[in-house]
Order: C-alpha cells, then structure tokens, then sequence
C-alpha cells in the first residue's frame, strides 16, 4: 500500500509555489489514491490534470500499481480544513452543531479552531408581547460540530 504520508510529501512540493491548499487526501488497502486540493478562487481541472501527471511522475508503478483521483473539494460540501472556513468569511453557511441543531447565518470571523456566525434568533423584548428577530453571534468549534457548509444561493 502505498503511503499517505509520500502522497502528502508529493502533493506538499506541487503546492509549494501555488495559491491551492490541500483539502484531503485518502489512500485506501488497494491503493486508490484521491487527492482533493481547493482554491479561494474555485479549482481549475487544468490543474487537476497537472497535479495528477506530477503525483503520477513521482510515483513509480513498476513497484506498486495505484489508481489515482485528484479533484476539487466540490462546492456545498462540508468543510475539512480551516482554510475553507477563512475563504468563506462574510458567506452564508450552514452549521450542524454537535447535539444536531442546524444553525444558517453569515461566516463571520475564523480564529484557530474557532469560528463565528451571525444567525438570526427570535427572542422576546421585555414589555413586548412577540418575539423580535435579531441577530446574535454563535461561535463554534472546527472540531465540535458535525459539519459546516457553504450555502449554494442561486438569487
């Protein structure tokens, strides 16, 4: 099998001078190697395509034969990596906390593990007869919640 830690070392020195950033990378029993990279601005399959000849030169089959997927982290799909989270400051996103409440509201400010969203709450005024919706900073754990995820909004 062939070793995550010489795929990350290969994928390490191709990053080494570009504006992508490692997402993932899986190396399974029978040597099926996915590598997924992001961008702030999008990943381009032209550099899928370049990242994949390099692992590819790098790696030599005539030792251990392996199957290989490099792709982008893909869009609405739960974040894995801090990064993410700083690329989607001031966005909409969505965040499953650890007991299972969903929480929507805008990405606000990423500092190490944590991060913050401004979610819109109902909450009763005193003297008032119904609640008034306001908005109310929530800050999280990377490491505590389920997932977050970047809202797709189409308007």
């Amino acid at each position: 099998m062939i070793e995550k830690s010489i795929v990350k070392e290969i994928v390490d020195r191709w990053l080494a001078d570009k504006e992508y950033f490692l997402v993932d990378i899986v190396c399974s029993p029978d040597n099926r190697i996915m590598v997924e990279i992001d961008h702030a601005d999008g990943v381009w399959i032209e550099d899928c395509v370049a990242l994949s000849r390099y692992l590819e030169s790098n790696l030599n089959r005539d030792e251990e034969d392996f199957e290989l997927e490099v792709g982008s982290a893909g869009i609405g799909q739960p974040f894995k990596v801090e990064r993410q989270y700083i690329n989607h400051i001031g966005k909409e996103v969505e965040v499953v906390d650890a007991g299972g409440l969903k929480w929507k509201g805008i990405l606000k400010a990423v500092d190490g593990q944590d991060f913050v969203v401004t979610v819109k709450e109902k909450q009763k005024e005193e003297g008032k007869k119904r609640p008034k919706l306001v908005e109310v900073d929530k800050t999280f754990n990377m490491n505590s919640v389920k997932y977050t995820k970047y809202i797709i909004n189409f308007k």
